[in-house]
């Protein structure tokens, strides 16, 4: 498992389509929002907690393709389902080295970008938190579509077809949760079912994944 997930690591840092091109995407946008709704701070601080949530998620969505894809290419996926480990631990692995590689440098670099939209310094606590609690159910359900796309030609917009309804509710309670905290409210309640959110994925989702996996190896 630690050998897999090594491996996952070097060849997103390889193959330039980890940290590099979510950060880019993400900084892209955050500096694009202004020109569109204009320079004034408050409006920028109000809608600051959606816009970086909705990037963070697209930005995580630009790589999910990559998770099973090349394994499918070069038919390292058949030797992982048959492998003595168990496919599931193998989807587990796959799903935190797109986190480690596409999602924490986006968790690092938020508060910077929050500045860019005039975000509340009383935010950008609750804005980490919310996303180090709802990106890895991200990844994980990213690795689900991909593992319905995998061998697919053109799956990269099926697989966003599919996975963005399933980001909804983690969006919804990540943003609500970063807004009523610069509001100065309190939003533990939001961030409990948004963790609870993310268990419940990371518990069920290995195994939805890797029975799709072993249908389109069939």
């Amino acid at each position: 498992m630690m050998a897999l997930l090594l491996r996952d690591l070097r060849l997103a840092t390889r193959a330039g389509g980890g940290f590099g091109l979510g950060l880019g995407f993400f900084l892209i946008l955050c500096m694009l929002i202004p020109f569109g709704v204009g320079p004034e701070g408050d409006v920028l601080a109000k809608i600051a907690p959606g816009i970086l949530w909705v990037g963070a998620l697209l930005a995580c969505l630009l790589s999910l393709d990559r998770i099973f894809a090349l394994d499918h290419e070069d038919g390292s996926l058949d030797l992982l389902a048959t492998a003595p480990i168990p496919l599931e631990g193998a989807v587990a692995a796959k799903a935190f080295a797109h986190w480690l590689t596409s999602c924490l440098p986006l968790i690092v670099a938020a508060p910077l970008f929050g500045l860019l939209l005039h975000l509340p310094t009383a935010a950008t606590g609750w804005l980490i938190a919310s996303l180090l609690i709802g990106t890895p159910a991200l990844s994980m359900l990213g690795a689900f579509g991909a593992a319905v796309t995998v061998g697919l030609r053109r799956g990269g917009l099926l697989l966003s077809l599919l996975v963005l309804p399933l980001y909804l509710p983690t969006l919804i309670f990540g943003a609500e949760a970063t807004r009523r905290g610069a509001a100065g409210m309190d939003p533990t309640t939001l961030l409990v079912l948004q963790g609870a959110i993310t268990l419940l994925v990371l518990a069920l989702i290995p195994f939805a994944a890797a029975a799709a996996i072993r249908i389109n190896l069939r």
